[in-house]
């Protein structure tokens, strides 16, 4: 999978070249009155993106900083430009072309497709990203369609989104298809309508669906609509190339830095990893026993956010306390007897030493690691450390700086932990052989669950403690 994102990044940074080549040929022939678009925007100070609120693009977390994939791209655009931010957000896309259209921002990055029909009217950076268009319905409402012959129910689709030119040309091989636009709800807000059974179908981007299943299970996918989907930034017409050139720069060199990789694997590069059992079993256990113990998680959770102990503590023991294993770890967080010894764990059984001393052995992995080590890739591999040992972590580092992968990169170091299964890797390491595959596996469902309950707890559907575990244990017993 790596080496498939890899390859195609390298294609799309020659792209990216051949692009800015083009760009700067035609630049030359210019008409002077509509240069210099980027020397206006570094002497306002501030370069204005439009963009639309949604979970792939641009929302604001709890603290009310900006976050999201596209968020933080443009925001690295910005930066190399010294200029700042300035986001100018609609909630359907006709006003957002408008917006470009009239030139009242300098470009557009929501996450948007190209298709035939926008490249007759707008520019396109290079693809950034490359996804896949699904059909989507509720699992437990009806048979799965395998292909739009087969395809029976209710569509509907945003206004204006490349999925409303799609139907439109379906429509004439499938005059069955019963579909139609809204410009008043959202993507996501009809994936809500698919779950509420007010829909029967709609499509959504996989970089999305992925994302929303963590919480929403039962939405399946009948089909793949369309796939390898070029996502790209928009401008508006015209001669003026300066910041056009300028992003096809910036997209190219994020390609080659590897800032794109990164990106990709923080926002989306874990939560493909999908199975509707083990997730609506976890989303079950958040509401009748994570209840018991958040509190717990919140006060020994020390530097750490409360929910990634508690998604460690999941991937641990299903918070069980009583769990153990063969190898003769126990507990909420699995301690050994050692560790547990080390950290004053006199009771690995007693959720709330188990807590305290699984946060605490944490943060001291997490110290340990070379201070270069940047967030979050720091808290990855600490997590990884948890799991495998910090030795065989720093064995996988070793290998990764000799094939010439960067040792401070979680996506890099993945790559190679596998490799400690090896005899010809692992018998020039210090530590030797281990199950290298198990920590990779093991912190991205970490992340996972992590991603669910921060997402879970932004939508208020976390009960607060004990102190309502037991209000809601007392209504059941009515």
């Amino acid at each position: 999978m790596m080496q498939t994102t890899r390859t195609r990044l390298r294609s799309l940074f020659s792209l990216c070249l051949g692009g800015l080549l083009i760009v700067l040929i035609s630049g030359c022939q210019a008409d002077k009155v509509d240069q210099h678009q980027l020397e206006r925007i570094q002497e306002r100070g501030t370069l204005r993106v439009g963009t639309m609120m949604s979970p792939v693009n641009y929302y604001l977390a709890a603290d009310h900083s900006g976050t999201g994939f596209e968020y933080e791209l443009f925001r690295s655009f910005a930066n190399s430009l010294n200029v700042e931010l300035e986001i100018v957000v609609r909630y359907e896309l006709r006003e957002l072309w408008q917006l470009l259209e009239a030139r009242e921002v300098d470009f557009l990055a929501a996450g948007l497709d190209v298709t035939d029909d926008r490249r007759r009217i707008f520019r396109f950076s290079p693809p950034y990203h490359h996804i896949e268009q699904k059909l989507v319905y509720r699992q437990d409402t009806r048979d799965r369609p395998r292909d739009w012959s087969q395809v029976d129910g209710r569509i509907r689709v945003v206004t204006g989104s490349s999925h409303e030119g799609l139907l439109k040309r379906l429509s004439e091989r499938y005059p069955h298809l019963q579909w139609s636009s809204t410009p008043l709800y959202d993507a996501d807000e009809l994936l809500d309508h698919v779950m509420r059974d007010d829909i029967d179908f709609t499509i959504a981007d996989s970089h999305h669906l992925d994302i929303k299943r963590r919480a929403f299970p039962d939405l399946s996918i009948a089909f793949t609509v369309r796939d390898d989907t070029p996502l790209a930034w928009a401008f508006p017409g015209g001669t003026d190339d300066s910041l056009y050139a300028a992003a096809i720069e910036f997209i190219g060199a994020s390609h080659e830095n590897g800032l794109l990789v990164q990106l990709v694997d923080r926002y989306f590069g874990h939560v493909a990893q999908f199975n509707v059992v083990d997730t609506r079993a976890f989303i079950a256990a958040t509401e009748n026993v994570l209840p018991e113990y958040r509190d717990l998680f919140e006060e020994y959770a020390g530097e750490f956010d409360w929910r990634l102990i508690a998604a460690l503590s999941y991937q641990e023991s299903h918070w069980n306390p009583w769990a153990r294993s063969p190898t003769g770890v126990r507990g909420m967080m699995m301690l050994t007897l050692p560790t547990a010894e080390q950290l004053g764990v006199r009771s690995r059984l007693d959720p709330q030493q188990s807590i305290r001393g699984g946060a605490d052995y944490l943060h001291r992995l997490h110290r340990r690691l070379p201070d270069r080590i940047q967030e979050p890739d720091r808290t990855w591999m600490a997590l990884a450390a948890y799991n495998v040992g910090l030795g065989h972590l720093e064995d996988a580092r070793v290998i990764t700086q000799r094939q010439g992968g960067n040792p401070d990169y979680w996506i890099d170091v993945r790559e190679r932990l596998p490799l400690l299964r090896q005899k010809q890797y692992y018998r020039n390491t210090r530590f030797g052989f281990a199950r290298g595959d198990e920590p990779v596996r093991y912190v991205e469902n970490i992340r996972r669950y992590f991603d669910t309950l921060v997402w879970l707890d932004e939508q208020n559907r976390l009960p607060n403690g004990e102190s309502e575990a037991i209000v809601r244990q007392g209504q059941s017993a009515q």
